[in-house]
C-alpha cells in the first residue's frame, strides 16, 4: 500500500510484516495474538497462515480479488473478508476501454512507428473504429456495467454473459461464453476468478470470437487459457488482444512479447494515485470497524 497508509497502520496498530525476513521471529511469536491481516488481492493469504492465527477476525484486502483467499474457510472461522469493493470500479473500467482503443487504433504500434522514424517513409495501416461494434462483457458486475456504459458513449452495442441472472439492464443476455463470443466483435473479460471460471475463455470461445475479434482481459490471468490465447493470436484465429493480467504475474510467458497485435500492461487496472489512496483509506476503515467491534463495511463473505 502507499507509504502514508502504511504509516497510519503503524501509528494505529502493532504491525508485523510477513514479507520482512527480519521480522520472522517476532511474527511467529505474535501469531496467537494477531487479530487482523491486511493483504492484496493478488497475494491473499493461505489457509495454512489463517489457521496459525486463532485470534484472527478480519482479512482486509487492498483490492477486489479474493481468488487467493478461501472465503468459506474464513467464514467457518468467523473471519470477515473485506475488500475495497466499489472504489476501483471506474479506473478499471477506464483501463478496459483504453486497452480496447489501444488495440483497435494501434496506439502502441503507432508510437513504435514514430520512434523508428518511419513516418513519411512507410505507410501506417488503418485502424478500426469502435462505433457500431458489438461489445461482449463476460461478467457483468460493477466493473462490467461501468465498461458497458462507457462503450455506449462510443456508439457500441453491448451484450453480456454472467454466472447469475441479471435483471437490471436492457442489454442483451447471452446463454454461454461461446454464444457471447459469437455475437461480439470485442470480448471484454471481467469475470471473477474462481475454480469454476478458470480457463473459461478457452479455444472454443476464441474460435467463436473469430478472425476480426479482439479480446480484452482486465479480470485475472487464470480465467483465460493462455496456451489457447497465444495460439489464437499467432495463427490469427483472433485479430488481437489487450491484456492487463496474466498467469504467474509478474513472471509472464515470454511468448506474449512477440505475439502479434497485442497490447500488454503490468496489471494497472486500479493503478491511479486517486484510487490507490481511496483503496488504502477503505482498508483502514475496515480495520477500524473490526477493532471497534463492528462488521467491516465491505465484507464479502
Amino acid at each position: 500500500m502507499m507509504e502514508f497508509i502504511e504509516e497510519r497502520l503503524d501509528a494505529n496498530y502493532t504491525v508485523h510484516r510477513l514479507y520482512d525476513e527480519s521480522q520472522k521471529e517476532s511474527l511467529e511469536a505474535a501469531l496467537p495474538k494477531i487479530r487482523a491481516v491486511a493483504t492484496g488481492g493478488g497475494t491473499g493469504i493461505s489457509n495454512e497462515w489463517i489457521d496459525k492465527m486463532p485470534s484472527l477476525g478480519v482479512i482486509a484486502v487492498n483490492g477486489v480479488g479474493t481468488d487467493r483467499i478461501d472465503l468459506a474457510h474464513a467464514r467457518s472461522r468467523n473471519i470477515d473478508v473485506a475488500t475495497t469493493l466499489g472504489v476501483l470500479t471506474d479506473d478499471v473500467a477506464d483501463l478496459g476501454i483504453a486497452l480496447m482503443l489501444g488495440v483497435l487504433r494501434q496506439i502502441a504500434s503507432g508510437d513504435a512507428y514514430m520512434r523508428a522514424g518511419k513516418w513519411g517513409k512507410e505507410a501506417f495501416p488503418l485502424g478500426t473504429s469502435p462505433k457500431g461494434k458489438r461489445l461482449g462483457i463476460l461478467g457483468l458486475g460493477q466493473i462490467g456495467k461501468a465498461v458497458g456504459r462507457r462503450a455506449e458513449v462510443f456508439g457500441m452495442d453491448v451484450r453480456f454473459w454472467n454466472r447469475s441472472p441479471i435483471t437490471d439492464t436492457s442489454w442483451k443476455s447471452c446463454a454461454s461464453p461461446v454464444e457471447l463470443a459469437e455475437d461480439s466483435d470485442i470480448l471484454c473479460v471481467i469475470v471473477a476468478a474462481t475454480a469454476q471460471t478458470q480457463n473459461i475463455v478457452n479455444a472454443d470461445v476464441l474460435k467463436a470470437l473469430g478472425p476480426k475479434g479482439v479480446l480484452i482481459n482486465i479480470a485475472r490471468g487464470s480465467v483465460v487459457d493462455e496456451d489457447a490465447l497465444l495460439a489464437a493470436l499467432n495463427d490469427r484465429t483472433i485479430a488481437g488482444a489487450g491484456l492487463d493480467v496474466f498467469v504467474n504475474e509478474p513472471n509472464i510467458r515470454s511468448e506474449f512479447y512477440s505475439a502479434p497485435n497485442t497490447l500488454l500492461l503490468p496489471h494497472q487496472g486500479s493503478a491511479t494515485m486517486e484510487t490507490r489512496i481511496a483503496m488504502g483509506e477503505l482498508v483502514l476503515s475496515n480495520l477500524e470497524a473490526h477493532f471497534a467491534g463492528k462488521k467491516p463495511p465491505t465484507t464479502v463473505n
